[in-house]
This record gives structure tokens, C-alpha cells and sequence, in this order.
């Protein structure tokens, strides 16, 4: 059976389609710096947001080696981005800019965090890198929930902004959200500094310089003073010093929001 030329061009030109690469779509949107953190395209933060956020940003990064990058624009359509919900705009550009670093010291990392906002489309998207998984989803619904939809529904863009930094700052460093709760030992040691003030004022009391109050003071503090010097130089040169880029990519996890 002879098959027509036109169906045979038909039917390669099809193959020859389907054989070329999946090439990822790209925006018209550059990075900030290694260490600048923002790119407020829509305006929608004030300078002293700005220093703020780049502040928290600077700590985190240097403490857990995890980025967060804030980025808000005028519309996805003005980059490119038209009819895509802002899930895939977000997976995208975190994927372009490779928040995050894959990996550190032979280890898997990938814990960078993009914060989009889309001010026309009145859309809002934190995107977490993969080595979150979906461990944050519900942390991230939160933030997004309580912490920066109230407020741009107020018409409060910075205040928004920098209250969902500083939130995702928490969730990254293992703190409750949205306050730290304290822990027992910070009711305990005012405790016992009291019992001790106690037992000294007791001691001089009844027996004077010779008691043992002084001996216990000074055990005391040579363990504050061993304690200290393991601290600083546990701290002494620590610290990840690189940007905020290195490979990372998106996993897909994170939280979504409107207004």
C-alpha cells in the first residue's frame, strides 16, 4: 500500500516535533544580587521595608544557609506569564533563578524560599525549594492566612510583606508560629539564681566570709566562663558566607493566596 506524500511529510513532520526537547519557559526578569534578596518590580514595598527585609534575609542566610527571596511584579502577563495560575509562574521562576543551594558539603540541601507577588493579579505565592518537601505546606497556609493576606486586603503591601518574611524567617529556624514560645528552662534558671541569692545572703548571714557561700559563687561562675568560651568559639568563623543562588529548585510545596 503506497502511502501519499503529503501524509508521509505529515506524519514525519509530527515525529521531528515530538523528538525535540522540552525547552522550560523563561521570564524577562532578572535576580537580585547574591545577597540583596528583593526585586520589588510593583513598588509595593517602602525603603524602610526594604532594609528590614534584607536584614532578616542576610541572618537567616548566613545562620541556616536558606534564602528567602521577595519578589513582587506588576502582573505575570507583563513577563510572559499570561493565563498560567501563579503555582507554575512561581515553580518557574524559582527554577530560572536556582534559589537555593542543591547542595552543601556533599549534602542535599535545596532550601531556598521564593515569596511572589503579583500585584494586578492580586496573587500571592510562597514557593519552597525541594528539600522542604511538603513538610511546610500547612506552616506556609498560615503565613499566607494570617500573616499577608489580612494585611494587602487592607491595602498594608509593605506591612504584609514584611510580616510573611519574618514568619517564613520563623518557620525556617524551627520557631512556632507567630510567637516563640518559651521554654522551661527560661522559668527555671531565673529560679534558681533566686535560690542561690538566697542561700548566700543565709550563709554570710550566719557564718561571715567563711562560709560557703564564696566557694559556691566561684564554681559558679567558672562554669558561666567555661560555658561562654564554648560558645564563642562554637560560634568564632561559623556561618554560611555564599548567595543565594547555587542550583537550587523548586519541589513544589508552599502555600498560595488572593485577595
Amino acid at each position: 500500500m503506497t502511502v501519499p506524500l503529503t501524509r508521509l511529510l505529515l506524519m514525519s513532520s509530527i515525529v521531528a516535533l515530538t523528538a525535540l526537547p522540552v525547552v522550560a519557559q523563561e521570564f524577562d526578569l532578572q535576580p537580585p544580587g547574591p545577597r540583596e534578596f528583593v526585586s520589588d518590580k510593583a513598588g509595593m514595598l517602602d525603603e524602610a521595608s526594604i532594609t528590614h527585609i534584607k536584614s532578616v534575609c542576610d541572618k537567616l542566610l548566613t545562620d541556616k544557609a536558606t534564602p528567602i527571596i521577595v519578589v513582587t511584579i506588576d502582573s505575570m502577563a507583563q513577563h510572559g506569564g499570561g493565563n498560567m495560575p501563579v503555582e507554575t509562574f512561581a515553580a518557574l521562576l524559582f527554577n530560572q533563578w536556582q534559589i537555593g543551594h542543591a547542595k552543601l558539603e556533599g549534602q542535599d540541601w535545596n532550601t531556598g524560599i521564593l515569596l511572589l507577588i503579583s500585584k494586578g493579579d492580586r496573587a500571592a505565592r510562597i514557593e519552597l525549594g525541594a528539600g522542604w518537601g511538603r513538610t511546610e505546606n500547612q506552616t506556609c497556609q498560615q503565613i499566607m492566612n494570617e500573616h499577608i493576606v489580612p494585611q494587602f486586603k487592607q491595602g498594608k503591601f509593605s506591612d504584609g510583606i514584611v510580616s510573611g518574611v519574618d514568619a517564613l524567617d520563623k518557620m525556617a529556624r524551627k520557631l512556632e508560629l507567630p510567637t516563640r514560645p518559651r521554654s522551661a528552662a527560661e522559668y527555671i534558671i531565673p529560679l534558681v539564681f533566686v535560690g542561690l541569692a538566697v542561700f548566700t545572703a543565709v550563709s554570710l548571714y550566719r557564718r561571715g566570709s567563711s562560709g560557703w557561700a564564696w566557694l559556691m559563687w566561684g564554681g559558679v561562675f567558672v562554669a558561666i566562663w567555661f560555658i561562654l568560651r564554648n560558645v564563642a568559639q562554637n560560634s568564632s568563623g561559623g556561618g554560611f558566607s555564599g548567595g543565594s543562588f547555587g542550583g537550587g529548585s523548586s519541589g513544589g510545596g508552599g502555600a498560595s493566596g488572593s485577595w
